[in-house]
């Protein structure tokens, strides 16, 4: 019988496996070096590693960064773009809108298909859905034919108002089809059918330009993974927190843009309910970025609307996470002004760090760890060696020498700017919204996140930091905390107060057959569907809409309007409940559960003791101070500590700095808390 769960989470440096054993409830994790050029290789690489018999795997979870990827790079395949006569250029206006409004010279990017891709066609739907001037289908077939010639087999179909009347965009697609056989075409009725046609128009070209990608990559893997001996779906994490099968991702590519993202926050989620921490912010440092979210009240924020680059849209629900450039390979440099930068830019996997000696010759802040001895010089359990003499060199030739710094102050300095920056990422995900970080909780994971938390939570006033077990490969743990989830939506406008409420009911059975259908197709047996209905309203005369959790029942729309009165308050700070409400959008979240992992504390050992492994002089505030090594498996539930120590791992490297007190509990979470000293209090 198969009783193993694994999730491999694929990061830009390092990819992640968790293997959980369902009858002993046991946890094993390993690490392997990521390989970009060939991301899948890695997976496999991390089951041979993991000495995974895929024959005994029952669930095999994935977090990938290959859609993420092609967005950031741009290497898709050859697309075009179909669209309504007169709206060639929608996804190059975009809203008029810029990332930095004050710079002349920073402009946004281009689209994703170029202007010489995008063809019209003559067809009009209105604003209600009326077919003003059906489609011109000799014209439409002239333009396919066109396309087959110039060997575009991946196109996207865009027509204005579309969301009200899918006819002719459907049609537009039979055509293509019809005319280029095997072509990927994709619809933005199909893909995200509201209103706001770039909004629409942009997700629905990512998602065609990433379907032969992503397809392929799935494919690859699936086939390896069943030649292995998987008898089951491959689960793929989606940007929304839930997974999908191969056959959903073909449909859906888009929504796996932000896939390896989510995984961390979820993972911050379970530690700190686990914890007992209603407000916690996740800190997941890799190695080339570090990803910060938030959970407040117990849950986590989700938007519908990112993107991997300013103006250009993805409109799905999405967990909401800040990704920065500050990872172990993020280079330290030197800028124009004579001032120590830390990131965006990093190393990667490859060439890495100095310390690496794949041929990297500037400073990250993984050579600063090293050079500090906070890090020692084996990581991933002698899959890399590192170099300190390298690192040290590094350091001192580009930012020591030109600084005036010996070497260990300019590392410190390079560890104090990365800090810095991500505790600006930090106010700028809490304080913006009216939340205090110092009523936080700091989960920090990923694999440099514990080397580096317990300073970050100090510049912030947070007092308590929480190290989980397996720090470096949590996010490939939270792959394993998700289900099978479909978000729904659809347009529906009309004055709340005077709804016919007979109308709504049948818009959401009509979503909800849709989505059981979904569900059926991905193999989820009915006992184990969940539907969540959802509803989008707003004040007369607003633009935005603000969405809340709708029941069933005589009484549902009520109780929604009462809801949205409440959120409006609690998120602008006012309610107007003499002005009519409108309801603008209906949603539904599909959720197919699967088999979770069962998590067992630890009794606690009174007075338990732990000897250190190794002792040696670590960098901390200007000093080397004398600095006990613990293994993490040595030390027990229960176990105390006062800093400076630190704890080595497999999958990461935990500081506890001086001023500092650290205690292993019962789920053996490191739990380190901040002790206020005069310059910090």
């Amino acid at each position: 019988m198969s009783e193993l769960r694994v999730a491999v989470d694929a990061g830009g440096t390092f990819t992640d496996v968790c293997i959980y054993n369902s009858s002993t409830q046991e946890f094993r994790v390993t690490k392997v070096p990521s390989t970009p050029n060939n991301p899948m290789q890695a997976v496999i690489n991390g089951v041979k590693r993991g000495e995974i018999q895929l024959a005994d795997v029952d669930l095999f979870f994935h977090g990938t960064t290959v859609a993420t990827n092609a967005l950031i790079t741009r290497r898709f395949p050859k697309a075009s773009l179909v669209t309504t006569k007169g709206f060639r250029d929608v996804i190059e206006i975009r809203d008029g809108t810029k990332d930095n409004l004050w710079d002349a010279y920073a402009d946004v990017s281009g689209p994703y298909i170029r202007r010489r891709d995008r063809f019209e066609v003559t067809e009009r739907v209105d604003y209600a859905g009326e077919i003003v001037t059906p489609l011109d289908e000799q014209e439409a077939r002239e333009l396919a034919r066109k396309l087959k010639r110039r060997g575009t087999t991946t196109i996207a179909v865009c027509f204005i108002n579309s969301y009200a009347n899918v006819h002719n965009e459907q049609r537009m697609r039979q055509i293509l089809e019809e005319e280029i056989p095997g072509a990927n075409v994709s619809t933005s009725s199909e893909i995200l059918p509201e209103i706001f046609e770039h909004d629409r128009f942009n997700t629905a070209v990512a998602n065609t330009v990433l379907g032969p990608l992503v397809s392929e990559y799935v494919k690859q893997l699936d086939d390896e993974l069943t030649a292995g001996g998987y008898a089951n779906d491959l689960l793929l994490l989606h940007s929304g927190g839930g997974s999908m099968t191969p056959a959903m991702a073909k449909h859906f590519p888009v929504r796996l843009a932000a896939s390896g993202i989510a995984a961390g926050a979820i993972a911050a989620k379970h530690i700190a309910e686990q914890c007992g921490y209603q407000n916690a912010v996740g800190l997941d440092m890799g190695g080339t970025s570090t990803d910060i979210s938030l959970i407040h009240d117990g849950e986590l924020r989700v938007t519908k609307q990112w993107g991997v680059e300013y103006g250009h849209p993805i409109v799905f629900p999405s967990i909401e996470v800040l990704t920065i450039g500050a990872g172990g390979g993020s280079l330290a440099h030197i800028d124009i002004a004579g001032a120590l930068r830390n990131g965006p830019q990093s190393a990667g996997a490859d060439p890495g760090p100095a310390c690496y000696e794949r041929g990297g010759e500037e400073p990250t802040n993984t050579d600063a760890n090293l050079a500090l001895n906070r890090l020692g010089v084996s990581l991933a359990g002698g899959a890399l060696e590192l170099n300190q003499d390298k690192a040290t060199r590094a350091i001192k030739e580009k930012i020591g020498q030109p600084l005036s710094l010996e070497t260990a102050e300019a590392a410190q300095a390079i560890l104090k700017v990365a800090n810095s920056n991500m505790a600006d990422a930090v106010r700028l995900v809490s304080i913006r919204r009216g939340l205090d970080p110092r009523d936080f909780a700091l989960i920090a994971f990923g694999g440099a996140g514990a080397l580096h938390g317990a300073e970050v939570a100090r510049e912030l006033g947070i007092p308590a930091v929480i190290v989980p077990p397996n720090p470096g490969v949590t996010s490939a743990m939270g792959c394993l905390l998700v289900d099978i989830q479909h978000d729904l939506s659809m347009m529906y406008t009309a004055a709340a107060a005077h709804a016919d409420t007979d109308d709504l009911e049948q818009q959401f059975l009509g979503l909800e057959e849709e989505a059981a259908e979904r569900l059926r197709h991905e193999g989820v047996a009915d006992e184990d569907v969940v539907l969540q209905r959802g509803i989008s309203m707003r004040y007369q005369g607003q633009w935005r809409s603000l969405q809340v959790s709708m029941k069933k029942g005589a009484d549902s729309l009520k109780e929604a309007m009462e809801t949205f009165h409440q959120e409006h308050e609690r998120q602008f700070s006012f309610r107007q409940d003499a002005q009519p409400v409108e309801i603008y959008q209906l949603h539904l979240r599909a959720v197919g559960n699967t088999p979770k992992p069962t998590f067992t504390p630890f009794e606690k050992v009174p007075g338990a003791t732990a000897e250190p492994h190794a002792r040696r002089d670590v960098y901390f505030d200007g000093q080397w101070h004398d600095t006990p090594i613990y293994q993490r498996d040595s030390l027990l539930s229960g176990y105390e500590l006062s800093g400076p120590a630190i704890i080595d791992q497999l999958d990461s490297t935990t500081v506890i700095p001086p001023n500092t007190t650290a205690s292993i509990d019962e789920w053996k979470n490191i739990r380190i808390q901040i002790i206020e000293t005069g310059d910090h209090a």
